[in-house]
C-alpha cells in the first residue's frame, strides 16, 4: 500500500510538471486582448505650480486631460458607466499629479468616515494605481473619497484574491477633494520618491476605478470583466512619458519616536505597583536606487497598531492573524507569499510576538533592530534581505533570537517567476538558557509561480526543506495549485504534502504529516433581468491523508484521515447586497486528543484514533453598505463531531456621516456532544467606536468579550495626523478576567502615548 501511494504522488507530480510546462511555453503564443492595452496616456511635464483644493483652476491642468470614457464594472461589464469620470495627468521634476473629476446622479454622497483607509464598497471614492516596473503583478494604489479622505496600498500577486491587497501600508503623499454639486473633484500628488521604479522609465501601467453609489455602479478608466476582481493588475493601460524618468535626488527618509506610559501587570505576584516607562526609537528608510529601499529600525516599537480581532476558535488549528506592522509591508509579498496560506516558510508575526500565556492574546517581544533591503534590482529581478534581532525571554528561560531571511525573484515569460527563499533563526548564547527551544531552525525553498498572459492560468509548484537540529522523517513539504478562469467557470487542483520533520519555525505551518488532494470547480452565472447581477455554484473536495511517520497507533501509513466535501451557492443582488448557503460534509479520524469546545475541564476530550461524520449547515448575508444601517447575519447549524451544533454570528453598524460609526461584532455558539462533555454557551461579543473629528483627528475603541479566554479586552487609541505620516498616539489596553457569575478580575493594564515624525534628508 505505501509503496504504491508514494508511486501515485511520483505521478501526481510528473503530471503537474508537465502541465507547467506546458502552461510556461504557451505564454510566449498567448497575445492579451487588444482592447484591453489600447490606452495610451501620454504625460507632460510642468513648471507651474498645483494646488490641491478639489478644484481645477489651474492652466496646467488642461495639458493632461484624457479623452477616455470610464467603463460600468458593476452592475454589468458590457456598457460605459452612467456616472462619467474625466481624469487628468501631469508630472514635474517632484510627483506625479492625478485630477479626477467625478460625474454622479446629484449631491447625495456616501461618506463612510473622514478616517484614512476608508473602505472602498460603501462609499464614494476612486483609487489609483501605478504599476511602475510593468510586472503585472505588482502595483501601489492611491484612493480617495468626496470628502477628501485618504487610504493607499500595496497590491501584489497580480491582485487576483482580496489577500493580495494590503490596507496597511502607509506613505508620504498628498491630496484633497471637494463636491461640486452633481460632481467632485479629487487631486492627487504622489512624490516620485514614495514609489519604486526604474531609472530611465519610459511607460509605466495604470488604471483607476471608482464606487458612484448614486449611479449604484463601479467602474474602471480600463475595462475589467466581472469574473476578475477590480483590482486586477493584469487589466491596465499605459502611461507614456515624454521623456525617460531619472532618480528624483536624494531619497532618505528619517522617523524617530518617543513613547510614555505605565503598565500593570495585576496577575504577577512580585509586580505590586504601576510600571511607568518611556521608550526612544526609530526607523529610516534609504533609496538605495530608484527601485531599491533599505528599511532600517532601532529599537522599534508597534504599540499603536491596531489590536486583532478575536475570534471563536471551534477548528483544531492555529488560526491565522495578518500582519499589520509597516516595517515589515512593503513588498511584504516577496518574502511572505511563498507556498500556500497554510504551508508557508516564513511568517513575519513570528518576529516579535509573543503570547500571552494568561490573556491568549498577543504582545510585543522586544526587537533590538533590524535591517530590510528590498525592491527591484531592474524589470525582472527583485531581491529581498532581512535580519532581526530580538531580546531574550528571561522568563520562558529563552535567549535572543536573530532571524535572517533572504529571497530573490525573477520574472519569466509575460508574468510568471521563478523565486527562491532562505530563513534562518539562530539562537544566541544559547548554553546560558533552560527553555525549551532548539538551537537553529533554517528552511530553503523554491517555487514557480505562474500567471499566464491572458490571465485565465494562475498557480504555483514549489518544494520547501527544513534543516533542524534533531532527525526527524521527511522535512520538506511539496505543493502544487493551479486555477483555470474563464468567465462562466473556474477550475482548480491543489495537492500538499507537508512531512512530520518539516518544521518551519518562523513560517505558518499549523499541520504537518498530511497529504492533501483537492479538487474543486464553479460554475458563474450573470443572469439578465432577474434580481441577481451574479451567482455561483462551487464544489469543494478535500482528501486528507495521514503519511504516518508520527507514528500513530490507530491509522496505517497513508492511509485517508479526513474527507470535507464543500457544497457552496453565492450570490451577488443588483441592490449591492451579497451571501452564500454552503453545506459541508466532514468525515475524520482525529490524530490528537482534542476539546471542540475549549471549555471543559482538562480530563474532558474527544480521544485520538475517534472516528466522526457530521453534517453542516452554514448561511451568510450582508446588506447594502451604502446604507447608514448596515448588517450581516451569519447562521450555522449541524451535526457536530458527536453532538450538535448551533451558531449565529454577524455584526451591526450605523454609520453617522461623515463623523464615523457606531458597530457591534458578535458570534454565539451553542454545542452539545455526547458525556461527559456538558453543554457550552460560546459567546464573542465586540462593540466598536469609530469617529473621525475630521482628516486628521481620530479616536477608536474596541471591546472584545470572548469566553473561550475567560477575558474581557478593552483597546482605545486617539490618533493625530498633525504632518504628513507624523503621528501621536494614545493608545490604552486593560484585560480582565471574566468567569461565569464572578466579577470581573483585573489582569494587565497600560496607557502608551507615542510620537513619531516622518522627516526627509
Amino acid at each position: 500500500m505505501k509503496k504504491s501511494i508514494y508511486q501515485i504522488y511520483s505521478y501526481i507530480l510528473l503530471i503537474g510538471a508537465s502541465l507547467f510546462t506546458t502552461f510556461s511555453a504557451a505564454q510566449q503564443q498567448i497575445t492579451f486582448p487588444p482592447d484591453q492595452t489600447s490606452k495610451k496616456i501620454y504625460l507632460h511635464h510642468i513648471n507651474g505650480k498645483i494646488q490641491l483644493d478639489g478644484k481645477l483652476d489651474e492652466p496646467e491642468w488642461q495639458k493632461g486631460k484624457q479623452a477616455y470614457s470610464f467603463w460600468q464594472y458593476f452592475p454589468t461589464d458590457t456598457t460605459t458607466a452612467n456616472g462619467q469620470t474625466e481624469l487628468y495627468i501631469l508630472y514635474d521634476d517632484e510627483n506625479i499629479y492625478v485630477a479626477l473629476k467625478c460625474y454622479s446622479a446629484g449631491d447625495q454622497y456616501v461618506v463612510q468616515s473622514l478616517r484614512r483607509d476608508y473602505s472602498f464598497p460603501g462609499s464614494d471614492n476612486i483609487s489609483i494605481l501605478f504599476d511602475t516596473f510593468n510586472d503585472k503583478n505588482n502595483a501601489f494604489l492611491f484612493g480617495m473619497n468626496a470628502s477628501g479622505a485618504r487610504r493607499e496600498a500595496l497590491i501584489a500577486n497580480g491582485g487576483r484574491t482580496i489577500s493580495d491587497f494590503t490596507p496597511s501600508w502607509d506613505n508620504k503623499w498628498y491630496g484633497d477633494a471637494q463636491i461640486h454639486g452633481d460632481y467632485w473633484i479629487a487631486e492627487f500628488a504622489i512624490p516620485f520618491k514614495t514609489l519604486r521604479f526604474q531609472k530611465g522609465s519610459t511607460q509605466w501601467r495604470f488604471n483607476c476605478y471608482r464606487n458612484d453609489t448614486q449611479h449604484n455602479e463601479w467602474s474602471s478608466f480600463t475595462p475589467i470583466p466581472r469574473n476578475f476582481l477590480i483590482m486586477d493588475v493584469n487589466f491596465m493601460s499605459n502611461i507614456i512619458w515624454d521623456k525617460p524618468l531619472q532618480k528624483s535626488g536624494k531619497n532618505i527618509s528619517v522617523i524617530p519616536y518617543s513613547t510614555g506610559g505605565f503598565n500593570r501587570d495585576y496577575e504577577n505576584d512580585q509586580q505590586n505597583s504601576t510600571n511607568w516607562n518611556g521608550n526612544i526609537g526609530g526607523d529610516a528608510k534609504i533609496a538605495i536606487t530608484s527601485g531599491l529601499n533599505l528599511d532600517l529600525t532601532v529599537n522599534p516599537d508597534f504599540s499603536q497598531v491596531e489590536v486583532d480581532q478575536q475570534v471563536t476558535n471551534l477548528n483544531r488549528f492555529e488560526i491565522f492573524f495578518p500582519e499589520r506592522r509597516q516595517f515589515f509591508l512593503e513588498n511584504a509579498d516577496l518574502f511572505g507569499t511563498f507556498g500556500l496560506r497554510r504551508v508557508n516558510p516564513f511568517f513575519s508575526r513570528r518576529i516579535g510576538v509573543a503570547r500571552d500565556t494568561a490573556t491568549g492574546v498577543n504582545i510585543q517581544n522586544t526587537i533590538f533592530y533590524g535591517a530590510r533591503l528590498n525592491g527591484k534590482l531592474n524589470e525582472n529581478l527583485r531581491l529581498g534581505l532581512l535580519n532581526m534581532q530580538t531580546a531574550a525571554e528571561q522568563e520562558n528561560g529563552l535567549p535572543s533570537f536573530n532571524y535572517s531571511v533572504f529571497t530573490m525573484q525573477h520574472k519569466m515569460f509575460s508574468r510568471s517567476n521563478l523565486s527562491g527563499i532562505f530563513v534562518n533563526k539562530q539562537a544566541i548564547d544559547s548554553k546560558d538558557f533552560e527553555g525549551d527551544f532548539n538551537e537553529f531552525n533554517r528552511v530553503v525553498g523554491l517555487e514557480y509561480r505562474i500567471a499566464s498572459a491572458d490571465n485565465r492560468w494562475t498557480g504555483k509548484v514549489f518544494y520547501q526543506h527544513a534543516f533542524t537540529p534533531y532527525d526527524k522523517p521527511d522535512p520538506f513539504s511539496q505543493g502544487l495549485q493551479v486555477e483555470y478562469l474563464r468567465r462562466n467557470y473556474r477550475l482548480e487542483w491543489a495537492h500538499v504534502f507537508v512531512g512530520e520533520g518539516f518544521d518551519a519555525e518562523v513560517g505558518f505551518v499549523p499541520r504537518d504529516d498530511y497529504m492533501l488532494l483537492s479538487p474543486e470547480a464553479e460554475l458563474i452565472f450573470f443572469p439578465e433581468n432577474s434580481v441577481f447581477n451574479r451567482h455561483s455554484l462551487n464544489l469543494d473536495l478535500r482528501f486528507f491523508m495521514a503519511i504516518g511517520k508520527d507514528q500513530n497507533a490507530f491509522l496505517p501509513d497513508w492511509t485517508m484521515s479526513e474527507q470535507q466535501t464543500e457544497l457552496e451557492w453565492g450570490f451577488q443582488l443588483k441592490n449591492n447586497t451579497r451571501g452564500s448557503l454552503t453545506l459541508t460534509n466532514n468525515n475524520l479520524t482525529l490524530l490528537n486528543n482534542f476539546d471542540p469546545t475549549r471549555l471543559q475541564d482538562d480530563d474532558i476530550f474527544l480521544t485520538k484514533g475517534s472516528k466522526f461524520k457530521f453534517l453542516e449547515f452554514e448561511g451568510k448575508y450582508t446588506s447594502d453598505q451604502r446604507k447608514l444601517f448596515a448588517w450581516s447575519v451569519n447562521p450555522s447549524l449541524g451535526q457536530f463531531f458527536n453532538g450538535y451544533r448551533l451558531g449565529f454570528g454577524g455584526n451591526f453598524t450605523y454609520r453617522i456621516q461623515p463623523y464615523g460609526s457606531i458597530g457591534i461584532r458578535y458570534n454565539y455558539n451553542y454545542i452539545e456532544l455526547e458525556k461527559p462533555f456538558r453543554p457550552v454557551n460560546i459567546w464573542l461579543v465586540g462593540p466598536r467606536f469609530d469617529l473621525t473629528f475630521s482628516k486628521s483627528l481620530f479616536f477608536s475603541t474596541a471591546i472584545q468579550y470572548n469566553n473561550q479566554l475567560d477575558n474581557l479586552n478593552i483597546n482605545a487609541r486617539f490618533q493625530w495626523r498633525f504632518a504628513p505620516v507624523s503621528d501621536f498616539f494614545l493608545v490604552y489596553t486593560d484585560n480582565y478576567l471574566v468567569e461565569e457569575f464572578s466579577q470581573f478580575g483585573q489582569r494587565n493594564r497600560a496607557l502608551v502615548a507615542k510620537i513619531t515624525y516622518w522627516l526627509n534628508l
